[in-house]
C-alpha cells in the first residue's frame, strides 16, 4: 500500500489492487476512511471531523494528481506519484 502523502498525522495511501469508484485511503490514529476522488466524500469508514476537513481540503487541491495516480493503478503503470502534503 503505497503512501502518497502524510500530513498532521494523517496517512494517505492508494492500493494497487483496487475497486471503483476512484478513491484513496486516509488513516488517522486507528480511524480509517476511503474517500471518493471525484466527490471528495467518504465512501467507507470515518475520520474525526477536524481530520476529515483537512483531508477533504487536501483532496480538492490535489484532485487532478489523485486521478493521475488512480489511472496509473488501473493501467498497472508502476510507481505512484507522491503528492504534496498540507502545511
Amino acid at each position: 500500500m503505497p503512501e502518497i502523502s502524510n500530513f498532521f498525522g494523517i496517512r494517505i495511501t492508494m492500493y494497487y489492487d483496487e475497486h471503483r469508484p476512484p478513491h484513496f485511503h486516509a488513516d488517522y490514529n486507528g480511524k480509517k476512511a476511503e474517500i471518493d476522488i471525484r466527490t471528495c466524500r467518504v465512501i467507507v469508514g470515518a475520520l474525526p471531523s477536524k481530520q476529515l476537513k483537512l483531508v477533504t481540503a487536501w483532496a480538492l487541491i490535489h484532485q487532478e494528481e489523485l486521478m493521475q495516480n488512480w489511472n496509473k493503478i488501473e493501467k498497472a503503470e508502476g510507481n505512484l506519484k507522491k503528492i504534496e502534503p498540507l502545511r
